[in-house]
């Protein structure tokens, strides 16, 4: 990032993120590496480095950096790991977990979401990220298992098919409600094929819908 008006107000949401507990270096390190107004629509330039959530298209959201750097955080991204990521979105998170992880699969249920995000990671040069335009519910199983599942879209309950496809000792997070606001839990896989549960705060994410988008908008 070069020097100007943007490292200031990027520096500045950093800080802001540590003082809320997003203390991880590599996590805070990534996301300051990350330009967030390459993935902003146009209409809200002058807030892409705010700590709020903004629309994009197909009615979702780029989510708040401070719920990303959070989330980011409890995942405990290693530099081998490869994570699979549910709902790519504009494509800010995936491009976060592409500075920290191997390989990113993400999975978007909008097709034109998804080329806008893959023209997105190419412009800043990110080529460990794979994509997939599918049903984010049922994962990637051709590519399973996961050291590290993260879910972008609150799951109407336990996420069974993504806690399958993850690594003995694997971490995957969601939000996880049906109501406005959800619940974000980490779950840990145990090498018995349970699941160990933590809660970790209360947080609002659009649904996580099942199929496929028959169409965009």
């Amino acid at each position: 990032m070069s020097e100007g008006p943007e490292v200031t107000r990027a520096a500045r949401l950093i800080l802001g993120l540590r003082r809320q507990g997003v203390t991880d270096p590599r996590v805070l390190a990534a996301m300051e590496a990350v330009d967030r107004s390459v993935f902003v629509h146009p209409h809200f330039l002058d807030q892409a480095w705010e700590d709020q959530a903004l629309p994009i298209d197909c009615a979702q959201t780029i989510s708040q950096p401070f719920i990303v750097g959070l989330m980011t955080q409890a995942l405990k991204v290693e530099p081998r790991h490869r994570v699979l990521e549910i709902g790519t979105g504009s494509g800010y998170q995936c491009a976060v977990l592409s500075r920290l992880a191997r390989y990113v699969y993400s999975v978007e249920r909008y097709r034109s979401l998804l080329r806008e995000a893959e023209e997105r990671l190419r412009h800043l040069g990110i080529d460990n990220v794979i994509t997939r335009h599918g049903d984010g519910g049922l994962g990637w199983p051709e590519q399973a298992p996961f050291d590290r599942i993260m879910v972008t879209a609150a799951a109407p309950g336990e996420p069974r098919d993504l806690l399958t496809q993850l690594k003995p000792g694997g971490v995957l997070v969601a939000p996880v409600g049906r109501g406005s606001v959800q619940m974000l839990h980490r779950y840990t896989a145990e090498d018995d094929g349970s699941y160990r549960r933590e809660s970790l705060c209360e947080v609002r994410f659009v649904p996580l819908v099942e199929g496929k988008a028959s169409e965009d908008g």
